[in-house]
C-alpha cells in the first residue's frame, strides 16, 4: 500500500477519499453505512437488508471452474459470507432470502478499459459523468479502471462521490491522462493528450499524478521507446503502473521496457508490421494484422516473451467489431440511451464501414479471437474492457465482450473469469474482488438465464450487487436514456 499522506500531499481533501478506498480494498472498512447514502442512491436499491441469502442460483464463480448449479451465496454487510450447495450452507433467521431459480450468478465485472467519456468520432467526445457510472453498474460492471481519460480532475471527483454514497457507480481506478512523444499526429495533442519534450518532463508528469491519486499511466500510439522507458521507470518508482495502447513500439519492446499491460491486444501490436520504423506508428498495421499467420514462430516468440514477463493484455472486442462491416446493428437499448444526434452520427458511420472496402477487418478480428485464445493457452494473463466508442456503450460494451469471447471460443467459464477475476488480478484487487467467494466483498451479478448455454444471456441482468447493495439495474439504465454521449 502507498503512503498516503506522501501520494497525496498536494490535496488533504483528496488523501482523505484515496486512503479510504485503498482501506476499502484492504479489508480494514466494514460494510458502507446504509444511512450514509444519498437518497439518490437509495433510490436505486431493491435489496438493502444486512443479511441477503441467494438461493438456487448456477454459479459461475469467476475462478474459470465449471458452474455448479443448486448454490446458495449469504451475504452478511458488505461481504460474502458463505458460498456451498444447498443444504450445506446454514441460512441466516434474519436473512432476507430471494430464490434465484433459473438465474446465473456471476462475480462483478471489472472493466479494464472502461473510460468515462463516450467517443463518437473527433471532436465528439463527451464526459460521462453522469450517465457513465449508471451505465456501467446497471449492466454489472462493478469496477472500472479508466484507462487514459480526457478530464482527469472530474473523474477524481466522481470517484470521490461514489466512495461518499452521494452517486451511484462502479469502483474506480484512476488513470492519468494520455501521454504522446511529439510527432506528425497533432491531432492527439488538441485531444488533450500531453506531449513528453526530455526526460524531466516525462518524470514531472507522472510524479505530478501519482500526488494526485493517478494508479496507472496510459501511454498512447504516438511514444517513442525513450520516452516510454523513462515514464515506465519513474511510475515503478512511484508505485504506480503502466498500461499502452501502442503502434509506435512494439509489444516485444514495451514488454523488455517493463510495461505492465497492453491495450487492445493484436490490434495494437506493431512486431508483425514489416514497413514499421523504428518509433514510429505505420499506416500498415491493420492491413499486416489482417494477413498474419497467428499459428507462425514469430506470434509464438511474441507471445512466449509477453507469457514470461508477466505483462497482461487486455481484450477490446467489443470496440474492435465496431470497425468491421459485420458490426451489429444498435439495439433497442442502445437507440434508448444515446441521444438523436449521437445516433445519426453512428448511423452514417457504419452507413460508410458497410458501404467500403474493409472486409479485410473480419479476418483482423478473428485474428485478434485466435491471437486471444493462444495467449492464453500458453498462460497469459488476459483481462476485458469495452473502451465506450462508437456503438460499444459502457457496461452494454463490456456484456459484448463476453459474448464475443464464447464466440472466439472460450468455454463460458473461462470467458467470466477474463471479464472479472483477471480484470481484479492485473489492478491488483483480486484478494477483495472478482470471483464468487466467502470473505470476499459482495460484488455480484444475478442473470435471468444460463449464460453457458446462452452467451447473450448475459443481457438479462436482474440485480447487481456492490459493497453488499443490491441495485435494480432497470433503474440505473432508465436514468441515462438519450444522456450518453451528452452527459
Amino acid at each position: 500500500m502507498r503512503n498516503c499522506a506522501r501520494m497525496f500531499a498536494p490535496a488533504a481533501t483528496m488523501a482523505l477519499y484515496g486512503c479510504l478506498a485503498i482501506a476499502l480494498y484492504a479489508g480494514q472498512a466494514g460494510a458502507q453505512d446504509r444511512s450514509a447514502l444519498s437518497g439518490e442512491v437509495q433510490s436505486y436499491l431493491s435489496v438493502s437488508a444486512p443479511v441477503v441469502a441467494l438461493e438456487n442460483v448456477l454459479l459461475f464463480d469467476g475462478t474459470g471452474g465449471p458452474a455448479q448449479a443448486g448454490q446458495t451465496i449469504v451475504i452478511r454487510g458488505n461481504r460474502i459470507a458463505a458460498v456451498g450447495a444447498a443444504g450445506s450452507v446454514d441460512i441466516p433467521s434474519d436473512a432476507e432470502r430471494l430464490d434465484l431459480a433459473g438465474h446465473s450468478v456471476m462475480p462483478g465485472m471489472v472493466g479494464l478499459h472502461d473510460h468515462l467519456y463516450y467517443y463518437q468520432n473527433a471532436p465528439r467526445v463527451a464526459q460521462m459523468q453522469y450517465s457513465g457510472p449508471r451505465l456501467y453498474l446497471g449492466a454489472g460492471v462493478t469496477t472500472v479502471r479508466t484507462t487514459g481519460s480526457m478530464s482527469p480532475y472530474q473523474d477524481i471527483a466522481l470517484k470521490g462521490a461514489i466512495e461518499r454514497g452521494e452517486t451511484p457507480g462502479p469502483r474506480i481506478v484512476i488513470t492519468a491522462p494520455y501521454v504522446i512523444s511529439p510527432g506528425p499526429d497533432e491531432r492527439l495533442r488538441d485531444l488533450g493528450m500531453y506531449v513528453i519534450r526530455d526526460e524531466e518532463s516525462a518524470r514531472r508528469y507522472v510524479r505530478y499524478w501519482a500526488a494526485e491519486g493517478a494508479e496507472w499511466v496510459k501511454v498512447y500510439t504516438q511514444i517513442s521507446r525513450e520516452a516510454l522507458g523513462t515514464i515506465i521507470d519513474e511510475a515503478h518508482r512511484q508505485g504506480m503502473k503502466v498500461m499502452g495502447h501502442l503502434c509506435s513500439v512494439s509489444f516485444r519492446e514495451a514488454t523488455a521496457l517493463g510495461i505492465d499491460n497492453l491495450e487492445h491486444s493484436l490490434w495494437a501490436n506493431s512486431d508483425f508490421d514489416a514497413t514499421r520504423e523504428p518509433d514510429k506508428c505505420s499506416p500498415n498495421l491493420s492491413f499486416s494484422l489482417a494477413e498474419l499467420d497467428v499459428n507462425s514462430p514469430a506470434v509464438d516468440v511474441t507471445i512466449d516473451e509477453i507469457v514470461e514477463a508477466g505483462v497482461a493484455i487486455t481484450s477490446t472486442l467489443a470496440v474492435a467489431e465496431q470497425a468491421t462491416p459485420a458490426v451489429p446493428d444498435l439495439t433497442a437499448r442502445d437507440l434508448e440511451a444515446l441521444p438523436d444526434h449521437v445516433v445519426q452520427a453512428e448511423m452514417e458511420r457504419r452507413r460508410v464501414i458497410r458501404s467500403g472496402t474493409t472486409e479485410w477487418m473480419i479476418d483482423l478480428l478473428h485474428n485478434m479471437f485466435a491471437f486471444e485464445r493462444r495467449f492464453v493457452e500458453a498462460g497469459g494473463l488476459l483481462a476485458a474492457g469495452v473502451d465506450p466508442a462508437w456503438g460499444a456503450l459502457p457496461g452494454y460494451g463490456d456484456q459484448r465482450n463476453f459474448e464475443l469471447l464464447v464466440q472466439a471460443g472460450f468455454e463460458a467459464a473461462t470467458a467470466v473469469q477474463i471479464v472479472s477475476a483477471n480484470g481484479a488480478r492485473v489492478i491488483g484487487i483480486d484478494d477483495e474482488v472478482g470471483t464468487v467467494t466467502a470473505g470476499k466483498l459482495a460484488d455480484l451479478v444475478v442473470i435471468e438465464g444460463d449464460i453457458g448455454n446462452s452467451a447473450s444471456d448475459i443481457r438479462n441482468v436482474r440485480l447487481v450487487f456492490k459493497d453488499g447493495l443490491g441495485y435494480d439495474p432497470k433503474r440505473l439504465t432508465d436514468a441515462v436514456k438519450g444522456l450518453v454521449g451528452m452527459r
